[in-house]
């Protein structure tokens, strides 16, 4: 009791933040916990339980808060060469699926050096934790893979892609007596440390992590990183948001001045060749052009804002290129 006391009164840090969920999941000694979870994970989707995990990219010093550019996630190794990554999104940065399918592939196709046959490459899971519902159903677990429309074949196994939304789970929903992947998603949405000893109950690896998480909300010099990544996603979020509501209304606002152009050049060409003829193909043209203008502008702004290419590809439509041509000029 006295326990459970003391957690009350200290303030404990959000293990959804990327820099303290890695210090949490993603250390070497915290090594156990990962497997834990992960085994849950895969239990939850009637997968075989894995015996052992390497760990590719362990926590370090390293890993600042303050890079803009680090992706804080987890990348492990099985026994078998397949390859796991685990990252954690507190906020929803869109084109989450492209997003997912992009670093998949550049996951997979890193496994190939020159000389090695395709048939070297091994599996690669990716497992989201999402702190948004993204999915259009009430599930908080749903697993991807490659499948035949109408026999549900497997074309290959590949491919396997998990997406763990935590707004869908609900404490009265779980039996917290039971265990499983729901008490870890719990613990990681913010459960009531007067629930932790419920949670543990059949988890007591998550015990590790409960603990991890109080040494680390004590610790000075973490509270300071933490919460300088917190500044920094916050930010993120913010600038993303603008940048997706400058879109719709640079969208707006360039067709409605594409469509004004495109009706006074197509007046004046519909002299000669029909006012209807005109007017139709003057609307077309001048929507494209006030449509692909706006979709420069924006990009032009993100890249004063210095996001990324991927970002600001995703938000604006362009392509790469036609990214990398503003960023020169």
């Amino acid at each position: 009791m006295k326990e459970n006391t003391e957690m009350m009164s200290m303030e404990l840090l959000d293990p959804r933040n990327d820099f303290l969920f890695k210090r949490i999941f993603g250390s070497e000694e915290n090594r156990d916990v990962l497997l834990a979870f992960l085994n849950r994970t895969f239990d939850e989707a009637g997968k075989p339980t894995l015996s052992e995990i390497i760990l590719l990219n362990p926590y370090t010093d390293k890993d600042s808060p303050r890079d803009k550019q680090s992706i804080l996630d987890i990348k492990a190794r099985t026994t078998e060469g397949e390859i796991i990554n685990v990252e954690m999104q507190l906020f929803n940065k869109y084109d989450t699926e492209k997003r997912t399918l992009f670093y998949w592939s550049k996951q997979y196709g890193s496994q190939l050096v020159e000389g090695q046959s395709y048939s070297s490459l091994k599996r690669c899971i990716t497992i989201n934790i999402l702190n948004f519902s993204f999915l259009p159903n009430d599930r908080y677990h749903n697993v991807f893979h490659l499948r035949e429309d109408q026999t549900g074949i497997p074309l290959i196994d590949d491919i396997e892609i998990h997406m763990l939304e935590l707004p869908k789970l609900e404490e009265r929903e779980v039996s917290l007596e039971e265990g499983g992947l729901a008490n870890w998603l719990l613990f990681l949405k913010g459960a009531n440390p007067d629930k932790w000893e419920v949670l543990t109950m059949n988890e007591p690896k998550l015990k590790k992590a409960m603990t991890t998480l109080e040494f680390l909300s004590q610790d000075r010099e973490a509270r300071m990183q933490y919460e300088a990544r917190q500044k920094y996603l916050h930010d993120e979020a913010s600038l993303m948001e603008a940048a997706k509501n400058a879109e719709i209304y640079g969208f707006k606002t360039g067709l409605e001045s594409g469509i004004r152009q495109g009706i006074e050049q197509g007046i004046e060409q519909g002299i000669e060749k029909g006012k209807q003829q005109g007017i139709e193909q003057g609307i077309e043209q001048g929507r494209q052009q006030g449509i692909e203008e706006e979709k420069k502008q924006t990009a032009r702004k993100l890249l004063a804002l210095g996001l990324e290419l991927s970002t600001i590809a995703g938000v604006s439509g362009l392509s790469m290129d036609e990214i990398r041509r503003l960023q020169n000029e």
